[in-house]
């Protein structure tokens, strides 16, 4: 069926002792490693939290009541340079072998990760993991390591179906299991059997974990079809299937058999009715009562959820006194503000943009600011002013600046925002002596946090938010090069139902303007797509779409884009600067999520959620993308009616320089 070979010489593509030692080895066998992010001194207050997370991980694991399941998360430090950290043993591992794997785990992590904020490690009987991002309970299928022995099946199509079929029985015990682990086997020939396994973190939702393994399994039927032996290594679960027992069998639970009714005692099934049998006068007696209260409870929920609902599409506002106490605690006096910035000096400005200027500053207590200074031509009225304020300050994720508050005095209205120190993304884009500074992992970790901060306004705020101004300057970059999308000064809030807005105003950025919006006032979470695509495709070449050299016959960046696609050669793409330090196959993920969010007809780019998922699950079965929309090359503002902007129809009437404006009002 196999080579025999596998019996006695046989390895993974880069794991050469992987397979070779025996289940019951006393020494933990090490599989792999990452070491992910930003680097940082090694006397670091950050390396010193990990010192003490691992220590502390090591410590409880050694105490068999500190944990359950081999599993204990922990956090050492405090923003920014805390450390969340976890180790997971096999669920087959008793506590002994459990101890001894986190003991080599946490010593061996700290040499082969020795700078990186992020590292993982595998072992067969234990995985250990930290980061200074908290990951608790959330799923995470990057990276996927997959690993596959060398021997191959003869029949390749019979042992496939074995081993999806396995896999899958597998994963579904796993996630009904309280521990999220799982063993199977089943006979593949007579003198062959199919040993499986499967495991996620404890920490994960049912539905994550279940989602978790599914991408694990076909990520190993995309890269392993017909192998032996092979194992899928995800930061949330792990799954894995061998010609041999790989684990313990005595020590693995047990598969979860069918709860059946208790048959009834001897003689009762004819029993006859009796004085003591109760009548079914007296049942409906007891019945009818809390039925008809179920009814009334349920009926009264729906009314009142009913009543919740039409508020809340009414008008999108928070408790009005909820309001005033958030308003009273953002606002800053002017006298603050001044002294923070050294009067509004010269040497703390920042930059300058239609909406005004903008200062560094330092706070009493040592906070660095950035003060937003609106220009005092600016027709905003006060009330307006802080109703927005109070809106933005709730929007609260980690890929957005943070408002922290404002000032309001005589014709004074200034913005505060936390200070974000790496300037914006465009800095270091177009700057060919500054492109090296943004490796591929840096790159690829500024798509994914704008894909998710974009989500979270769509999405997951309070209210659904279109930007309608992303690009390359609107994104700021923090210490360690994470995005923060910035400047909601034309950003519009949706009600629940709604999903497109127009306008005749037309206020954006050349380069980054959907079609539908450039020439018909028309936008809606699509157009931000539209935004996010050219963004992405920007990052990877670092070529400028507005900005654009033509080449090859091609216009712009997007046409550019699709025409190496289209010919097979998308890596010839990715920005020269960037060296072999990345993989190609994010790179290809990348491309074509950008091209698919430049569609032309706004019903063909995904929904950020979409985008979201195509980004950290490459299983995921994406279509193919048509040829982009063209390049509108329109100005930064212009009148698409002749109607003028103030009209009473337009709901951008007035000054459009706000922090986000409510629509409709």
């Amino acid at each position: 069926m196999f080579s025999l070979k596998f019996f006695m010489c046989f390895s993974f593509l880069s794991v050469s002792s992987y397979l070779t030692s025996s289940v019951a080895a006393v020494d933990p066998k090490y599989v792999t490693h990452t070491c992910r992010n930003a680097t940082f001194p090694r006397n670091s207050t950050f390396r010193s939290n990990i010192n003490f997370l691992l220590s502390s991980l090591l410590s409880d694991a050694s105490r068999s009541n500190a944990f359950s399941n081999g599993f204990l998360n922990s956090t050492a430090g405090q923003d920014p340079d805390e450390v969340y950290g976890i180790f997971l043993c096999r669920g087959d591992q008793n506590t002994s072998s459990c101890q001894d794997c986190v003991n080599v785990a946490t010593k061996d992590i700290s040499q082969r990760c020795p700078d990186a904020k992020e590292a993982m490690i595998w072992y067969d009987e234990c995985f250990l993991r930290y980061s200074n991002v908290s990951f608790f309970s959330r799923m995470q299928t990057n990276p996927s390591i997959r690993l596959r022995n060398t021997g191959n099946a003869t029949d390749r199509a019979k042992f496939d179906e074995i081993v999806g079929s396995l896999m899958n029985e597998t994963a579904t015990q796993a996630i009904n299991n309280t521990k999220t682990f799982a063993t199977k086997k089943e006979n593949f020939t007579t003198f062959q059997t199919l040993y499986s396994l499967a495991q996620c973190t404890p920490d994960l939702s049912s539905r994550d974990c279940d989602l978790c393994l599914r991408a694990a399994i076909a990520g190993l039927q995309n890269c392993c079809s017909g192998s032996v032996g092979a194992t899928n290594l995800i930061p949330s679960c792990r799954i894995r299937y061998e010609l041999y027992p790989f684990y313990n069998e005595d020590a693995a639970p047990p598969s979860p058999t069918p709860v059946l009714p208790s048959p009834p005692p001897h003689g009762s099934a004819t029993r006859p009715k009796g004085k003591n049998e109760i009548s079914s006068t007296t049942i409906i007696a007891i019945v009818a009562p809390i039925a008809v209260c179920a009814v009334l409870i349920i009926a009264g929920f729906c009314f009142l959820k009913r009543g919740a609902k039409k508020k809340h599409n009414a008008v999108p506002e928070e408790n009005a006194d909820n309001d005033i106490t958030t308003l009273e605690s953002l606002q800053f006096d002017l006298g603050t503000i001044e002294v923070a910035t050294n009067r509004f000096s010269i040497d703390n400005k920042l930059g300058e943009g239609g909406f005004g200027e903008v200062y560094k500053g330092v706070l009493p207590n040592g906070q660095q600011i950035a003060a937003k200074r609106l220009s005092k031509t600016s027709s905003q009225g006060v009330e307006q002013f802080k109703n927005e304020v109070v809106l933005v300050a709730k929007l609260q994720h980690k890929n957005l600046v943070r408002l922290l508050g404002f000032c309001l005095e005589g014709e004074e209205k200034i913005l505060v925002y936390e200070f974000v120190p790496n300037k914006s993304l465009d800095y270091f884009l177009y700057d060919p002596k500054k492109q090296g500074h943004l490796d591929w992992s840096k790159r690829y970790k500024i798509i994914r946090g704008l894909a998710r901060g974009i989500l979270y306004l769509h999405e997951d705020s309070r209210l659904k938010i279109i930007h309608r101004d992303l690009k390359s300057s609107n994104i700021l970059l923090d210490g360690d090069m994470n995005p923060k999308i910035s400047d909601f000064g034309i950003a519009k809030i949706f009600g629940v139902d709604q999903t497109q807005g127009n306008t005749s105003r037309i206020v954006g950025t050349f380069g980054y303007m959907s079609p539908e919006y450039a020439m018909h006032g028309h936008f809606s979470v699509k157009s931000d797509v539209y935004s996010f695509g050219v963004l992405v495709l920007e990052i990877i070449t670092g070529k400028k779409n507005s900005n654009f050299c033509p080449i090859d016959g091609a216009e712009d960046l997007l046409s550019y884009a699709w025409k190496h696609w289209r010919d097979g050669t998308p890596m010839e793409l990715l920005d020269s600067t960037l060296t072999d330090s990345y993989l190609r196959n994010e790179v290809i993920q990348c491309i074509h999520v950008g091209l698919l969010c430049v569609q032309e007809d706004p019903t063909e780019r995904p929904s950020m959620a979409t985008a979201v998922q195509m980004l950290n699950n490459y299983s995921v079965t994406i279509a193919s993308p048509q040829q982009p929309a063209f390049f509108f090359g329109v100005q930064t503002e212009r009148n698409i009616s002749t109607e003028k902007s103030a009209s009473k129809s337009d709901p951008t009437s007035g000054d459009e320089a706000l922090i986000t404006e409510v629509y409709p009002r």
